[in-house]
């Protein structure tokens, strides 16, 4: 979880369900960033593309949950993983009417009418098939099928969560969320090769999001759970 900025800023980053660590954000934690960006006249662009993956009703699925955050926060959502859309690149973004940015001189700006000028001059939209696909999602048999699709991989991501732990390797994600971030204590670039070479195990080396993932791997739940059952006794075997 980031700690809040020690010095002012205007724009502020936060994507909960995380991709890739599969972490989460409270709603007291989310609060306090709402605040933060009233406080200080700082947007937030809060990124909730796995949203649909959460099972704790004590999380926030959206910042609007949250007093004052329709002042202060665009939220963008994505059909990529919600209902397997990968490579139609189907997503919308809410920006509240009452959503507001500031000049230097301190003037409040509307950034719905920024985003609806600069939408309506340089995209062409979605095509129409996709368009009526997407509007299939929220039908009540698409609801139901996008739940049995989360369900699905959520029993992945829990047997790979428990997998790892019986490794005795330290990991987050995988209740919340489709990813699993996992503590190797070593490269993550020489793990990806152990797995690859001694375990036919493909992952993701962590250091491919920043320095900060250098000893961790990202492990996707995205596969059937028979494939995953094998992939984490494959990975035990190499590392008992």
């Amino acid at each position: 979880m980031p700690e809040l900025p020690a010095e002012q800023v205007d724009l502020i980053y936060l994507c909960f369900p995380n991709n890739p660590t599969g972490a989460t954000i409270s709603r007291e934690q989310l609060q306090q960033w709402v605040d933060y960006a009233r406080r200080n006249r700082a947007l937030i662009l809060y990124d909730a593309a796995y949203e649909a993956f959460i099972q704790d009703r004590s999380l926030p699925h959206s910042i609007y949950e949250l007093p004052g955050a329709r002042e202060v926060a665009i939220e963008s959502r994505s059909f990529s993983k919600t209902a397997g859309f990968t490579g139609v690149r189907c997503a919308y973004t809410v920006i509240p009417r009452d959503c507001m940015a500031y000049t230097a001189s301190g003037r409040a700006v509307p950034v719905h009418e920024l985003w609806n000028r600069r939408h309506t001059t340089r995209f062409n939209g979605a095509s129409y098939p996709v368009q009526r696909a997407a509007a299939a999602v929220y039908s009540l048999e698409g609801r139901r099928q996008v739940r049995d699709l989360i369900d699905y991989y959520l029993e992945s991501a829990a047997w790979i969560r428990q997998s790892i732990q019986a490794m005795g390797l330290e990991c987050t994600g995988g209740d919340n969320s489709p990813y699993i971030w996992v503590n190797t204590g070593r490269d993550s670039w020489e793990f990806f090769d152990l797995l690859l070479q001694r375990a036919g195990v493909v992952c993701t080396p962590g250091v491919g999001f920043g320095r900060c993932g250098r000893q961790h791997i990202r492990i996707s739940a995205f596969n059937s759970p028979g494939n995953v059952r094998n992939a984490m006794q494959r990975m035990a075997d190499v590392l008992k």
